[in-house]
C-alpha cells in the first residue's frame, strides 16, 4: 500500500494545497495531510482550527486523513507506516529548499521516497503567506481559499 504523507502548516490551506491533495488522492492508496503545529512560525490559526478547516476542504476524498503533529516527519512517517514524503514545489525557487529536505528525510527516514507534484498553473503563485497578508488587510482571497476558509479569514480580521 502507497501511504503518502503531505507535511505543512497550511495556514491557512489554500486552494493550490487542495489541488495538490485532490491529484494526490488519485496517484496513492492513502493520503494524510499532515499539519505542523508550527509554534516558531506563530501560526495565524491555532493546530486545532488548522486541522478541521483541512478536514472541511478534504471530507469528499475518501482516502485522505487528516492530523496535526509536532514531532520530527520522520517519526510521524513511521507513525503512519508512509511510504511516501509528498511536497509541493510552485515554481522553480522553492526547489533549492525542497531538495535539502528530501535529502535530510531521505536520510532520517530512508524508508521513505519524496515525491513533488506542482499545482495547476492558474494556482501555482497562491500562497498561504499572501492569502493571509491579503485578508489582514480587508483584501478579497474568496477565489483563492474553500469557502469555510475564506468565512474562517473574515472571521479572524473582522473589523
Amino acid at each position: 500500500m502507497n501511504i503518502a504523507v503531505y507535511p505543512g502548516t497550511f495556514d491557512p490551506i489554500t486552494n493550490g494545497h487542495s489541488d495538490l491533495v485532490e491529484r494526490a488522492s488519485k496517484l496513492f492508496d492513502k493520503v494524510v495531510v499532515a499539519i505542523a503545529a508550527s509554534p516558531k512560525k506563530a501560526p495565524l490559526f491555532e493546530i486545532e482550527q488548522r486541522v478541521a478547516l483541512v478536514k472541511a476542504v478534504t471530507a469528499h476524498l475518501d482516502n485522505v486523513e487528516v492530523v496535526g503533529f509536532d514531532c520530527l516527519l520522520a517519526t510521524l512517517i513511521e507513525q503512519q507506516n508512509a511510504n511516501i514524503i509528498l511536497r509541493g514545489l510552485r515554481a522553480v525557487s522553492d526547489f533549492e529548499y525542497e531538495f535539502q529536505l528530501a535529502n535530510m528525510n531521505r536520510k532520517l527516514a530512508p524508508t521513505a521516497e519524496s515525491i513533488f507534484l506542482t499545482p495547476a498553473e492558474d494556482l501555482s503563485f497562491i500562497s498561504s503567506t499572501l492569502i493571509r497578508e491579503i485578508a489582514s488587510l480587508g483584501g478579497d482571497v474568496e477565489q483563492f481559499v474553500h469557502p469555510e476558509v475564506h468565512q474562517a479569514l473574515k472571521d479572524r480580521f473582522a473589523r
